[in-house]
């Protein structure tokens, strides 16, 4: 006989699959009825917990968001210096999605589909990076403490170089870079990143 669970525990049961299959097919690539089958319960049962498929979408968005990143120790702990600061940041980052690729497969698929939910979301879940870095290149410019340069132009510079070091050490594990460590290839990435705009602490 199949133990009966409580609310919460179902609730959190249905969330964890769901999540799986919306990495692994996308949003409009995953039925009520697959999740449903996965769980071992009828649709009905999913609709108790969650009124349609975007509002189970949208739930799945917002436990992954109460698990947001504190970048509030990588800020305060250690030198306050861009280079530090942004380093520490970013190594808290990518160690919560190695922990749990499933949300960057997310990301990448629903920019794909264009969900407008999850395109709010996951541009959210980027914008600590983006706010800290195009506000502090404002400043170091003024300070001439780095090349002239277009602040959002080298903020997406940077995210794109850090997405690409996920997706090939995450994703897809990309032979090609298979003996790289996530670490350490970060850490390259950010020393390429404060070259490239001439940083002079």
């Amino acid at each position: 006989m199949t133990k009966r669970l409580k609310a919460a525990e179902r609730r959190a049961s249905i969330l964890a699959v769901a999540k799986i299959l919306f990495a692994d097919k996308g949003y409009h690539g995953v039925s009520v009825d697959e999740i449903s089958a996965r769980l071992g319960v009828s649709p009905a049962v999913l609709y108790q917990h969650f009124p349609s498929k975007e509002a189970l979408y949208e739930a799945v968005l917002a436990n992954i968001s109460e698990k947001r990143d504190s970048f509030v120790s990588a800020v305060l702990d250690g030198n306050q210096d861009f280079a530090g600061v942004l380093k520490r940041m970013t190594h808290v980052f990518i160690s919560s999605i190695a922990h749990d690729p499933d949300y960057l497969k997310m990301e990448i698929l629903s920019a794909l589909e264009g969900a407008d939910a999850a395109k709010r979301f996951f541009e959210n879940r980027w914008r600590s990076f983006a706010d800290y870095i195009e506000f502090n290149l404002k400043e170091l410019t003024q300070e001439k403490k780095v090349d002239p340069v277009n602040p959002k132009v080298a903020s997406l510079m940077f995210q794109g170089m850090i997405r690409e070091a996920l997706y090939d050490t995450c994703i897809v594990k990309t032979e090609r870079y298979r003996e790289l460590k996530l670490e350490p290839l970060v850490d390259q990435l950010v020393e390429l990143f404060l070259r490239a705009i001439n940083y002079r602490p």
